[in-house]
């Protein structure tokens, strides 16, 4: 099989509004809301579900209510049986994945058209009983319920919190909060700059909300006629922050308190300090206030090549140049999208300095301010100053928007090529976020020409 020389592009797209955990979209599950998505990026491309070929979901919570949980939304949203239907799971970064894997399949011949994206309804991730089936308290269904309070003693049986679980690495031991702050520490992020940044990034957001800037992407979760949710959550519950900066002040920060000290901190994790030592006086940065929500959501983007969207009367919203993704230490996963920047610009042909608009993952500002300063140092990468001139994250991120997981790469998408397209002087434009056990990805495009 020979692989295609093809100019592949988004083609139009949409993503439900987001939901914070356990509040409008608690209710409604995953692959339900990916049909949301689906439909949406059909409608709002004008793409014919008989022009479809494929469709390709990132997914981080894989439950088996959805096993292939593209397929299940495929069949739901009522797309033809013979459709392609992959689920990936790569951490955060799954629905970078997914439209990177999109390409992949057009270019080997597989397909011409995929709608490619991702979801999570964290709200709705299990509780897991972990244990083998040989063992008596397991060997049945009717013998778990029958002998749930001796389950809940036996050695041979942990009841699980899924979340939690799948937010620690299992090689390091580390969760995801701590990762943040070993990068605050290794880089010396203070608590006033990341507070700083997140009360940024959700006064971004309000201002993208309320300039329309969402409406070219966002559609509302609707059930029986009535409207679920109409818009992103978590930055209107958290609309205060922005007039009441002090209130940041004000949240305790996760590894420096009475039950678990700083020092206790740097001696927990100092292999992954890179020999820094604990100091007197030295605080806890990282704080619910400057880490991203924990959200349900769902994207879906048009991947398609630049003849077959001209064939079908799609919009080419941009191009897509080149993609890389690149590993480093799970302890320090948060600063892996400036490592990975370099491999997808090389790839695209583009340098750093002509990015006119950057969509960069914000899972904790301690991370997005730790790779201002490594990718600066290691690579001559300026993201600082792209942050400050409004060319990163014009209209907010993921610490005010949320973070559903499977589908931040698509939602980061959907930001760059809308940004993109209402720039008049913009050309190339950039993703990247990270993921936990230590995956970083990026993602090159270019305005159609």
């Amino acid at each position: 099989m020979n692989a295609k020389s093809e100019t592949i592009v988004v083609a139009g797209g949409a993503r439900t509004a987001i939901g914070h955990i356990s509040r409008s979209l608690a209710g409604i599950k995953p692959e339900d809301l990916m049909v949301d998505a689906i439909t949406a990026a059909l409608a709002k491309s004008k793409l014919k579900k008989e022009d479809v070929d494929g469709v390709i979901v990132g997914w981080v919570g894989q439950a088996f209510s959805a096993p292939n949980i593209a397929r299940v939304a495929a069949l739901n949203a009522g797309l033809p049986e013979r459709v392609q239907a992959v689920t990936v799971q790569n951490n955060c970064v799954s629905s970078i994945e997914a439209i990177a894997s999109a390409a992949r399949f057009i270019m080997a011949g597989e397909g011409e058209v995929y709608l490619a994206g991702g979801v999570e309804v964290m709200s709705r991730m299990p509780y897991s009983i972990d244990g083998s089936r040989a063992s008596k308290p397991l060997r049945s269904l009717s013998v778990v319920k029958e002998k749930w309070a001796e389950l809940l003693a036996s050695p041979d049986v942990q009841v699980c919190d899924a979340m939690e679980q799948g937010l620690t690495d299992p090689v390091k031991h580390i969760n995801m909060a701590a990762t943040a702050e070993v990068c605050a520490q290794v880089y010396g992020v203070g608590r006033l700059e990341q507070d700083e940044y997140a009360r940024e990034s959700f006064r971004r957001t309000i201002a993208g909300w309320n300039a329309g800037f969402f409406a070219s992407s966002v559609v509302p979760v609707v059930r029986n006629g009535a409207t679920v949710l109409e818009k992103d959550e978590y930055p209107f519950l958290r609309e205060d922050l922005i007039g009441k900066p002090q209130m940041f002040a004000k949240a305790p920060a996760a590894f420096d308190n009475s039950a678990y000290t700083m020092q206790k901190f740097y001696e927990d994790n100092a292999a992954f300090l890179e020999g820094k030592k604990y100091q007197e006086g030295t605080k806890g940065t990282v704080t619910l206030f400057n880490s991203c929500g924990r959200s349900d959501g769902a994207a879906a983007v048009v991947v398609t090549t630049a003849k077959k969207a001209k064939e079908l009367g799609l919009e080419i919203l941009a191009e897509i140049k080149g993609w890389g993704f690149e590993g480093n230490n799970p302890a320090h996963m948060g600063v892996s999208p400036a490592l990975a920047a370099p491999t997808a610009l090389k790839r695209a042909g583009v340098k750093f300095e002509e990015l006119d608009q950057i969509e960069l993952h914000e899972p904790f500002a301690a991370t997005v301010l730790s790779i201002f300063k490594l990718g600066k140092d290691k690579f001559g990468h300026d993201w600082e100053a792209k942050n400050k001139s409004g060319a990163l994250n014009p209209n907010g991120g993921s610490l005010a928007v949320g973070h559903p997981l499977g589908a931040t790469g698509a939602r980061l998408m959907l930001n760059l090529v809308h940004a993109l397209k209402n720039n008049p002087k913009g050309r190339h434009g950039m993703l990247a976020a990270c993921a936990g056990g230590g995956m970083g990805g990026a993602m090159v495009v270019s305005k159609y020409s």
